[in-house]
């Protein structure tokens, strides 16, 4: 909760990768609450009030996830949404004759998506999502210790490199629009 909070307001694309890990924490918790109490939040030097605060957002999360259907694979709906205003973001800087330098980075990276969309099967997922499903994976693997392929680390550092920067556009655009409020979003 409370790194879930810093991330959100200093890096969208690092809070999108935090809650999926925290979906994936939960589960591995087989979504009992106090396991993860007794496991995780026992582990923070909290006050109670925190402590409580911290439980409570688990709890919310664990309630969403069975409402949603998203026990055991997928993702709630909230960080479905942070990935769609990412996506919304991104066909708008590409729309945008302004941002040249934002759809120059895209096109560099857009063989490595089209090549794991390829590996996908019939999984397919949107531009965004697949380069966020990449950086996850990668992610996990570094977390478990494995090896990781040259192609593989190549290919994550140009899309690390383009979802920083996206997520960089996101930002400014909360702060400050970047686009004409009536510019269609697809």
């Amino acid at each position: 909760m409370l790194i879930a909070r810093q991330k959100r307001s200093e890096n969208i694309a690092e809070y999108l990768l935090y809650m999926w890990q925290i979906e994936d924490t939960l589960r591995a918790f087989g979504l009992d609450i106090n396991r993860i109490d007794e496991q995780l939040i026992a582990r923070y030097n909290l006050d109670e009030a925190t402590r409580k605060e911290m439980r409570e957002w688990y709890e919310g999360l664990i309630e969403m996830m069975r409402h949603e259907h998203v026990t055991e694979r997928g993702h709630l709906q909230i960080n479905k949404n942070t990935l769609s205003a990412l996506a919304d973001v991104h066909n708008q800087l590409l729309r945008s004759p302004r941002y040249a330098d934002y759809t120059a980075l895209f096109y560099k990276t857009l063989p490595f998506i089209v090549e794991l969309r390829a590996k996908a099967g019939d999984d397919k997922a949107g531009e965004i999502e697949t380069c966020f499903n990449a950086l996850y994976g990668v992610l996990m693997l570094r977390l478990q210790k494995r090896e990781i392929s040259p192609d593989t680390e190549l290919a994550v550092a140009q899309i690390s490199k383009f979802i920083a920067t996206l997520a960089a556009y996101y930002h400014k655009n909360e702060k400050e629009p970047l686009f004409d409020d009536d510019s269609p979003v697809n």
